[in-house]
């Protein structure tokens, strides 16, 4: 029996291709995307270098005002050419000049120092200390404990200020050092970053240091704390910015002139109570010194803040 041959099926024939004629609709190259996609680019860089710009005048007319004398910062504040250039400022600010009255800013540096190494210190052992406490023992109450700090963070710092001072005076150290650096050497906010950095860390690593015979301070100390030199490297920036620019605690466990810091000192400058004028070279030359250390602090270690606060962010 034989076969018929099958026919294949008819292929379309395909679209005759017509040039494109410089008339028609599709005339001219198109546009590639990634031109666009560049200059899409280069305009968010562009507003984002003018609103820095926008951000950073304000530091840049500070820096100027500080090389201007008076008379010309108050006929041109927002000039940023110093005519004529002075180091008045500088000069009187650190004693050396012969004009006006003089301003104990040596004395309020040094109580800013003193007080912000203390403070910073005490900060990063004890919260360091309450919240491993929280994370890794086991003790009744540590979830109540745990949410009376949180509720602590939720109050405003402002309702505290009369309490501290009642507390400061009953105790009998308002106005020293002391009532200075104790109620701020434990923060609620740095025992939060500890406990929550602390979990996680896995628990085989303690419960190996325990098999070896290490106790619960030599396991914190010497096997859990270095594992986290993240979270003591944020906290001490945090600190370290916090009880440097701190105003209102000082202001109310203090009154005598010899314990102002710095932001205290500056806040009775500007207010007029040590001299008269205006006075703008000198208060934003204060100012200006007062914010190179935090600065300097921040910009060092920024890279080891921006990568702990990834890492905590990741739960192992």
């Amino acid at each position: 029996m034989s076969t018929l041959p099958t026919t294949p099926p008819a292929r379309k024939s395909p679209a005759t291709w017509q040039p494109r004629t410089s008339d028609g609709p599709s005339a001219g190259p198109r546009p590639s995307r990634g031109a666009g996609r560049w200059t899409l680019l280069a305009f968010v860089y562009l507003v984002l270098t003018a609103v820095g710009l926008i951000y950073l005048l304000p530091f840049v007319i500070q820096i100027v005002t500080s090389f201007k004398t008076d008379p010309d910062a108050a006929s041109n504040p927002l000039g940023l050419l110093p005519n004529p250039f002075s180091l008045e400022s500088y000069r009187r600010l650190f004693g050396l000049g012969n004009s006006g009255d003089a301003v104990p800013f040596s004395t309020w540096l040094s109580n800013s120092v003193l007080v912000t190494l203390f403070i910073t210190a005490g900060r990063v052992f004890f919260d360091s200390l309450a919240g491993y406490a929280l994370a890794r023992l086991d003790f009744r109450g540590r979830n109540l404990l745990f949410n009376g700090l949180l509720t602590i963070m939720a109050v405003p710092g402002v309702v505290l200020l009369i309490p501290k001072f009642l507390v400061l005076n009953q105790l009998g150290i308002f106005d020293t050092y002391s009532a200075m650096i104790i109620p701020l050497m434990v923060d609620a906010a740095g025992v939060f970053i500890m406990r929550q950095f602390f979990l996680s860390i896995p628990r085989e690593v303690e419960e190996a240091a325990r098999i070896d015979g290490a106790s619960v301070f030599r396991t914190f100390w010497s096997v859990v704390l270095p594992m986290a030199k993240p979270a003591l490297i944020t906290l001490t920036i945090l600190s370290f910015q916090g009880s440097w620019n701190e105003f209102t605690h000082f202001l109310v466990a203090t009154q005598s002139p010899q314990y102002q810091t710095l932001t205290t000192g500056l806040a009775s400058f500007v207010s007029g109570s040590l001299s008269s004028g205006t006075q703008y070279p000198l208060k934003l030359t204060a100012a200006l010194l007062a914010t190179i250390p935090v600065a300097v602090l921040f910009f060092t270690f920024q890279r080891h803040f921006v990568r702990s606060a990834n890492s905590g962010a990741v739960k192992e």
